[in-house]
């Protein structure tokens, strides 16, 4: 059976100590395994990134910025095989994966920009003769642990960036799906990165905790769950560690009276159910502005998931694919158990679907509750399940009060065609991350992901402008050649 290992120093490094089992979630089936690496393969893996970083960082900018060019080349070259690789090892439907990939393309052309990113600021004569500037520096070694659900693009958030900026990074993908990850790390060496920049370990929590307390990791990046985050973030600080830690989410969609309904649904469906609704944008919960509306909304949704179609991950016709795991499956299926054991009304129920010849793949169908309230396990805590939660409400304000007083706050929206609410929401709703009309605020390669409250520890969001200041260390010199000849007395008082 194949063995995905580790990328250390630019070679595959093979550790097989501990093994463990990799599936395909359309079937069901054990498709290959991974190596969890020891304590000795991440000790390589930093010394490696530790020893390469004094002439990475003396690189150019430009010539940093060159490789990131051949490296998008060779991306979109080879995207069919990376698309296979993420629908074998995560379940994802091949559009689905295909915009994944395009996402994390785009975060390689912001990195592309390094020579303007990192110029700093300058300022002459701020004092007689005396000139002031800024530089980015790099840290030195950083780290990144991301999840399972976007294999490609996730990593594509981190690591261009930080090695556009001078760092030299270790990526500890999830064991889960692990060979995109590594595949697209064998592609940025191909475009010419040297050895020991990027090194890749596989692993579990073992791995995790040596990047997070060796003192010569300078900055770690972490996607996940909340839980995780929060853990990974405390350990990272406690170690001295800059540290940004993205958690979870419970995204809810506010659907007024005045919302082009049609709209609004198909909208719905796609932010709802996409990839099996495992997005920590995904909206997972719809506020339903007055009665009629929850009404007419819920009736369309029934009638909109009649045509949802479920399915293995090669089909491109399927809208969406299975979850990741037994486990996972087996979880999501219960939050919808117990969603009608505390009184909530299973409209449509995912746990019934069947699909014809993957009788043992992991499937959940698209779930759609009503009459769910505040207080109910389907409705504060994050699913991760193509799952889509109905609340009613009689207004704006106790739809936005709902949204506030949830513990995350990672995305939202409005669906209304009154510009005045729209932006009041914009304006006052709690959230990082605000749609207005649009279910996935996703913010594009130059702008920053990130989201408030519990979905995020640190200060900084994921890549965009806050990944150079995250990956960087500012430096600001002051400078001064006084004229030839001559002397001048102390000065006691401050400068100014």
């Amino acid at each position: 059976m194949e063995i995905v290992g580790h990328l250390i120093n630019g070679q595959p490094r093979q550790d097989h100590e501990r093994l463990q089992d990799v599936y395909n979630p359309s079937t069901g089936a054990v498709s290959k395994q991974v190596a969890l690496a020891g304590l000795a393969t991440v000790e390589e893996a930093i010394a490696s990134a530790q020893a390469a970083f004094p002439a990475w960082r003396n690189t150019p900018p430009q010539k940093r910025a060159r490789i990131m060019f051949r490296f998008k080349e060779l991306l979109e070259q080879h995207a069919e095989t990376i698309v296979r690789l993420i629908g074998e090892e995560h379940g994802k439907i091949v559009h689905d994966a295909q915009g994944e990939l395009q996402r994390g393309i785009e975060n390689v052309e912001y990195a592309c920009y390094a020579p303007e990113l990192l110029k700093g600021e300058h300022s002459k004569n701020v004092g007689p003769s005396i000139d002031s500037w800024s530089e980015f520096q790099p840290l030195g070694v950083v780290a990144g642990i991301t999840p399972f659900n976007f294999p490609a693009m996730v990593p594509l958030w981190m690591y261009p960036m930080a090695i556009v900026c001078g760092n030299c990074f270790i990526l500890k993908p999830s064991e889960r799906d692990p060979s995109s990850a590594l595949f697209i790390a064998q592609l940025l060496h191909e475009a010419g990165l040297p050895a020991g920049v990027l090194n890749v370990v596989n692993g579990d929590k073992t791995c995790v905790d040596v990047l997070l307390t060796d003192k010569r990791i300078q900055a770690v990046s972490f996607v996940g769950s909340t839980p995780i985050a929060e853990y990974v973030y405390q350990t990272a600080n406690q170690h001295g560690k800059r540290c940004q830690a993205l958690g979870g989410a419970k995204n809810h969609a506010i659907v007024m009276p005045d919302a082009d309904l049609d709209n609004a649904v198909n909208a719905l469906m796609g932010a709802a159910f996409g990839s099996s609704g495992e997005r920590c944008m995904a909206i997972s919960v719809a506020v339903a502005v007055g009665q009629q509306t929850g009404d007419a909304l819920v009736a369309k949704l029934q009638e909109r998931m009649t045509s949802l179609k479920v399915g293995p991950h090669h089909d491109a016709s399927n809208d969406f694919g299975p979850l990741i795991t037994r486990a996972h499956q087996q979880k999501v299926m219960g939050y919808i158990t117990e969603a009608r054991e505390q009184g909530a009304k299973v409209v449509v129920n995912g746990c019934e679907v069947q699909v014809a010849g993957h009788e043992q793949g992991f499937y959940v169908g698209g779930t759609l509750i009503d009459q769910v309230q505040p207080g109910m396990r389907c409705y504060e805590e994050e699913i991760f399940g193509p799952v889509l939660a109905v609340v009613r409400v009689d207004s704006m304000e106790e739809a936005m009060r709902l949204i506030d007083e949830h513990e995350y706050g990672n995305g939202t929206c409005i669906f209304t065609r009154d510009g005045e609410a729209a932006r009041y929401f914009s304006d006052h709703i709690q959230v990082g991350m605000v749609g207005i009309n649009v279910p996935l605020p996703v913010p594009v390669a130059y702008h920053s992901f990130g989201g408030w409250k519990r979905s995020l520890f640190g200060d900084l969001h994921a890549y965009g402008p806050d990944a150079v200041r995250f990956y960087t260390k500012r430096k600001t010199i002051t400078q001064r050649w006084p004229s030839s000849g001559v002397r001048e007395g102390a000065q006691f008082s401050f400068p100014s």
